[in-house]
């Protein structure tokens, strides 16, 4: 599509009232928005891209397709030396064997561990050999929150030792504290703090209904991602803390064998807002060996912008990001191995391409710069917005906000969106203003147990100190059961792909709810900023 034929669209999307809300789309408008959506979905889920796991040739695939629509959309590169590209290194690792993983009780007899059953090896990032042997300590979440007086390791003694864990956070805490408490980077920078030599997740019932240990077995040879520093070594948040392994609810039978608690208990009370679960030295000792593959590889980032066009507020930047890669090929479910990311996120990508081409659309250009970000590595642990937020294209000062679009579920019409990180800054009087125009409703977070707001690129921008919002698709309206749905039978599955009943229209529907509030803070007068004593902006450090 040229972009003369782009902005004849312009008169659907000119702003209605000096508030800045967009007038309603006409059918024709609308009709259009989810044709370009569905033409980006089908080429980027299709199978010629393999899944468009980071560093892949699918992938390379992927972002010359969406370099090559932000050029013809009439977006100025913003990438590197004036291209839509912005390297990004890597290093890939990946678990090269079984591992050896001797259990043994206080009496020196060996507790058989079953690879695949009981235990999945961890994987190394900075060492391609693993080996570590020491007593065991249970520190039950493994949380350290001095805001809620608690710290799970009072009165235990983890040095040299071997932290045990299981996943979450109390649930008491607020949803996204209860998602950064719950993050597996945050437990390990604490149990390094501490002295501890090593790290084991514990999968609970719950863990096991969301997300069954046997589809994690399926991918346990895939390729994990960190992004390189300047010396040539993969980043890491707590390199003396190797994740060693993650243990299945069957393998926790082994684990607590003997113990003051069994899994079954601590699980109970850590579902509990008035109990917690108990902390102990396990009677065990492990002795962990595993090999890690490690090799460099080469991907980008593809950053498209639109400049601003007030003499004063053009120096600040609005982000949009989306995460262009997927899972590759993995092991087959039902005799197809290739995860083609349909809605993870292939929507998510085409609806930033979308919102860019409703902006050059509108005739109005916006009084900040907008920057389109679509990153690679996303499914490696948020790697390629990692690496912008800390190697930005702009200065970092200058980026006030972050508007992050992943796995949007399109396949029923919301009524109501999780606005995730809103109401910590003044993002949040701009979402409501935005989904009041749409009579969409806002919701709370309907799965805080998901840690949901850790889980995408828009926490890495949170953890530089900039304000971020994350939308989510909500429940209402029979949200719920579309949602669960494809937790249950597509999340990270092969089967993610252009046979489920995707509906373009509410496709356009989501691009217009992320056009209007990118709209709002692009033109609202004051610097969007955290709320005054706000838990991340306190913490990160607000810029």
């Amino acid at each position: 599509m040229s972009l003369g034929k782009v902005m004849v669209a312009a008169c659907a999307l000119v702003m209605a009232t000096t508030q800045g809300v967009a007038a309603e789309p006409s059918a024709a408008e609308a009709q259009k928005s989810a044709d370009n959506i569905k033409a980006h979905v089908t080429f980027l889920a299709d199978d010629l891209l393999e899944g468009r796991e980071a560093g892949s040739r699918g992938y390379d695939i992927a972002a010359a397709y969406a370099a090559s629509q932000m050029a013809q959309l009439g977006l100025k590169p913003g990438g590197d030396q004036g291209t839509y590209f912005q390297h990004v290194p890597l290093v890939a690792f990946q678990a090269a064997d079984q591992g050896t993983f001797v259990l043994r009780d206080k009496a020196g007899k060996v507790v058989p561990l079953v690879f695949g059953e009981d235990y999945l090896v961890g994987r190394n990032p900075v060492a391609a050999q693993t080996k570590v042997s020491a007593p065991l300590v249970f520190v039950g979440f493994g949380v350290v929150a001095p805001e809620h007086k608690r710290n799970d390791y009072a009165g235990l003694d983890v040095k040299g030792k071997i932290v045990v864990a299981i996943s979450g956070a109390p649930s008491a805490y607020q949803t996204e504290e209860r998602a950064y408490y719950s993050s597996g980077r945050t437990k390990r920078a604490l149990a390094q703090a501490r002295g501890a030599v090593g790290f084991i997740q514990v999968n609970t019932p719950g863990d096991e209904k969301l997300y069954p240990f046997a589809n994690a077995a399926r991918q346990w040879k895939t390729w994990g991602m960190s992004w390189r520093t300047g010396a040539g070594a993969a980043f890491a948040v707590a390199p003396g803390v190797p994740s060693l392994a993650s243990i299945s609810v069957k393998g926790a039978e082994k684990l607590f064998a003997g113990a003051p608690a069994d899994l079954t208990r601590i699980a109970e009370m850590a579902g509990s807002k008035a109990q917690d679960p108990p902390r102990f030295l396990l009677p065990l000792t492990l002795e962990a060996s595993f090999a890690t593959n490690i090799k460099p590889v080469e991907s980008q980032n593809v950053v498209g912008v639109i400049e601003g066009a007030d003499p004063v507020l053009k120096d600040q930047v609005v982000v949009l990001s989306a995460h262009l890669d997927h899972l590759g090929i993995t092991e087959p479910v039902n005799g197809d191995a290739i995860n083609n990311g349909a809605l993870d996120n292939a929507a998510g990508s085409a609806t930033t391409l979308e919102v860019a081409r409703m902006f050059m659309a509108s005739g109005q250009a916006p009084k900040r710069t907008i920057l389109f970000l679509l990153d690679t590595g996303e499914e490696k642990g948020l790697v390629g917005a990692e690496y912008f937020a800390r190697n930005p294209t702009v200065p970092l000062a200058s980026i006030v906000a972050d508007v992050d679009l992943d796995m949007p579920i399109l396949t029923y019409d919301f009524t109501d969106v999780i606005a995730f990180g809103a109401e910590r800054s003044s993002i949040g009087p701009a979402v409501r203003r935005a989904a009041g125009a749409m009579n969409l409703a806002l919701s709370p977070d309907p799965m805080p147990e998901e840690g949901l707001f850790t889980r995408s690129d828009h926490h890495r921008f949170v953890e530089v100190g900039v304000p971020a919002v994350f939308f989510m698709t909500g429940f209402a309206n029979g949200g719920e059961k579309e949602f669960r749905t494809f937790l249950a039978e597509r999340y990270h599955k092969p089967n993610d792909d252009l046979a489920q009943p995707i509906n373009w229209l509410v496709g356009a529907k989501f691009a217009r709810l992320n056009y209007e509030v990118t709209r709002e803070l692009t033109d609202m007068a004051e610097r969007p900023a955290w709320n005054k004593g706000d838990f991340f902006g306190t913490k990160y450090g607000a810029k």
